[in-house]
């Protein structure tokens, strides 16, 4: 009798043991509404700890300035004289068509047209005057792009800060400002 009171070490083994899925719900719940609350309170939706969007309040218009004791506006903050900026110039570039480096037999082609953007004139002649320079670097950056290098918006924005690159290396004293795609298909 009195061995089936006790019981033995492998039953004692067998036995599930239910607090296991306890601890974890106990333990995995805290930690999930803290997370929660923390993305709610991060983004602005909670009510509370940051104001509700609201009309911002300003001093009213004569307060600013001189005659309120703030003095003039000094250093880099400092408004700049309003001066109307000059629109930019646009350079067309001649059509680039030139194949891609693609392992194999078989030939893919790019088609390109682009136009410069520039921020004078003055750059315009600069650029007229480094065309030959700006077509062989155009060419032979093309000529070593795999198309899926090309691919997706990535692809795109990358070739088109490469190309602005190299045409500002390669009519130095002109700024472009961007490279702007009128066209461009691969085949």
């Amino acid at each position: 009798m009195a061995q089936a009171a006790a019981p033995t070490a492998d039953e004692a083994a067998e036995a599930p043991k239910g607090g296991g899925k306890k601890k974890l719900v106990l333990i995995a719940l805290p930690v999930l509404l803290a997370a929660i609350g923390a993305g709610l309170w991060f983004s602005g939706l909670l009510p509370f700890g940051k104001s509700a969007p609201g009309p911002e309040e300003h001093a009213p218009p004569a307060a600013h300035g001189e005659a309120a004791g703030h003095g003039e506006a000094k250093g880099p903050t400092a408004a700049a004289p309003s001066v109307p900026s000059k629109p930019p110039v646009y350079f067309d570039m001649p059509e680039i068509l030139t194949n891609l480096n693609v392992p194999g037999r078989r030939a893919t082609f790019i088609r390109l047209k682009a136009k410069l953007e520039l921020a004078g004139e003055s750059d315009a002649a600069a650029i007229q005057a480094a065309m030959p320079r700006l077509q062989d670097l155009f060419q032979t950056y093309l000529r070593e792009m795999r198309p899926e290098e090309l691919r997706g918006s990535q692809g795109t924005y990358r070739l088109r800060e490469e190309l602005r690159n190299r045409a500002s290396l390669a009519a130095s004293p002109a700024r472009v400002l961007d490279v702007l795609f009128v066209e461009m298909i691969v085949q």
